[in-house]
């Protein structure tokens, strides 16, 4: 017998490449307005410290402070040093000098959002840093501000002439844009009065409306799992799947959000903006080709292929909830109403059921149930895509008993994975069946960090691709959705609110829901 050699494995990288080819990074500098505040010190900076440590570009990037607090360049850095030994992860730690090289990138500039001065000022700093810097006039300006503030700031950018690029000497010509922080709106009006003041100051190639579920490698493997694999794609349709489930599952309360979560509440927070995107990505016909265009134009059609809810389906269709006291993780915890900053008599879901349907060719008569919620027994996202049952079963029920259809589970967080339920015989001599398990995880099977999803999209954006961001008609379509809904609430009373003791997997009246329609939630 001729002996096989294996050739050896190839090195396996233990970093993740950020940078994509044929997208080289430019020198810019990074404008962030509300640098002080919560979002900025304890996600924004650090990620932005560890993507320029652990991919550094190969051009100069600095980082300009623009807020009201009493700082200068010295106590800026001070406070961005305090906040990194803060929030990176220690496996992630920078050393003193790298550190020191870090805040060697920071700038502050010190004004109120509204005072037209400030913006004088912050341009006469941009271009000194274009010059001595050699940061080419490219400019990223960044809010990481709370939602009433957006509207002063980009009619001041547009007044102040900071929206346009100023020619600089050589060929390249510059480039500014402008990333925006969820929520896009608070209905579908606020959201198309938001997208005309962004459209009055920048082009839409221009705008980068934010999502962090879009820079999980999860959700981008979505696209990948359906268009690289000709096993799926002709299964992908109604003649051979039953339903589709996505879960947004969270093991915590409020926290200390009450004041956001008490006006947003679960389906804004949640649906309207990452499970809209995840479900776009799962129902979308194949693009013309990979780039942001393509990609978004067949999300769109996604989402307005899903008919807005007329009131009468509302009680049928959609279930709403609010956690009660009760235990998580072996400890004890309050009800929403007890939080600080609730309050006692309101009537703000901490959870959502609903089903949805995709009216077109592909997606006809497939629903799509949908959960999301507080205080629930684990922290989960997951799709999964359950088909049909075979047609005609050789096996007698006892042989089946427990035997599931097959599912297939795209886990996006935690366990990040694919797995793929299917029947199988027991070993032995009776023929009884068993569902089993095939899958992987990414942490197995490629041995790679994953990235964190604002250090993707920050790159993302530094090199112009907005393939992850979202679209200006993609935020209408999923407000019309919501809208639907919401409208319906505020006729409702406060007994349409189902309680659900926390730790548990919501009311009673969800289980409802799929069950009328003979199936049952498939939870982790």
């Amino acid at each position: 017998m001729t002996q096989q050699t294996q050739n050896p494995p190839a090195q396996r990288l233990k970093k993740h490449i950020i940078w994509q080819n044929g997208h080289e990074p430019q020198p810019c500098n990074i404008i962030l307005f509300g640098a002080t505040g919560d979002l900025s010190q304890r996600k924004i900076l650090p990620t932005l410290a560890h993507l320029l440590h652990d991919h550094p570009e190969p051009e100069k990037v600095c980082i300009v402070a623009f807020a009201r607090r009493d700082y200068n360049d010295d106590s800026w850095r001070k406070l961005v040093l305090e906040s990194l030994d803060k929030y990176l992860p220690a496996d992630d730690k920078l050393d003193d000098q790298a550190k020191q090289s870090f805040a060697s990138q920071l700038f502050y500039c010190r004004s109120n959002f509204d005072d037209t001065d400030g913006y004088k000022r912050l341009g006469d700093l941009l271009n000194k840093l274009d010059k001595e810097e050699h940061t080419g006039g490219n400019r990223l300006f960044y809010l990481a501000t709370p939602p009433e503030t957006d509207s002063t700031i980009i009619e001041q950018l547009g007044k102040s002439g900071l929206s346009k690029p100023v020619p600089q000497d050589g060929n390249k010509q510059p480039w500014v844009r402008l990333i925006t922080e969820k929520p896009f709106g608070h209905d579908l009006a606020s959201a198309k009065k938001l997208n005309q003041e962004l459209a009055a100051v920048f082009q839409e190639d221009q705008i980068f409306r934010i999502d962090h579920y879009m820079g999980k490698e999860t959700v981008q493997n979505i696209i990948a799992f359906r268009f690289a694999n000709g096993i799926f794609e002709p299964l992908w349709n109604q003649k051979y799947i039953d339903h589709i489930q996505i879960l947004v599952a969270e093991s915590l309360g409020i926290g200390s959000r009450s004041e956001y979560y008490e006006t947003e509440g679960a389906i804004r927070d949640i649906v309207q903006n990452h499970v809209m995107q995840v479900l776009s990505l799962v129902g979308m016909e194949p693009p013309a080709d990979y780039n942001a265009n393509d990609i978004r134009d067949e999300k769109v059609k996604v989402l307005r292929a899903i008919k807005a809810l007329q009131p009468e389906e509302i009680n049928l269709r959609v279930v709403r909830g609010q956690y009660t006291a009760g235990i998580e993780d072996g400890k004890p915890a309050v009800a929403y109403k007890e939080e600080h900053g609730v309050n006692p008599a309101s009537t703000t879901e901490t959870y959502v059921a609903l089903k949805l349907f995709i009216e077109n060719w592909r997606w006809s008569d497939v629903p799509v149930y949908i959960r999301t919620g507080k205080h629930l027994p684990k922290r989960s996202t997951e799709v999964t895509v359950q088909f049909k049952r075979v047609p005609h079963q050789l096996y007698t029920p006892t042989e089946t008993q427990g035997l599931v259809p097959n599912r297939l589970t795209m886990r996006i967080q935690p366990d990040e994975g694919i797995s793929l339920k299917i029947g199988a015989k027991v070993p032995g001599a009776a023929s009884k069946l068993s569902t089993v398990d095939m899958g992987f995880t990414y942490n197995e099977a490629f041995d790679i960090e994953l990235p964190d999803a604002y250090e993707r999209l920050i790159a993302d954006c530094i090199v112009g691709d907005s393939t992850l961001f979202i679209r200006r008609d993609e935020i209408e379509e999923s407000w019309r959705i919501i809208d639907s809904i919401t409208e319906a609430w505020q006729k409702a009373g406060a007994e349409t609110v189902y309680p659900y003791p926390a730790g548990t997997w919501g009311p009673k009246e969800a289980d409802a829901l799929i069950e009328r329609d003979g199936r049952e939630w498939d939870n982790p």
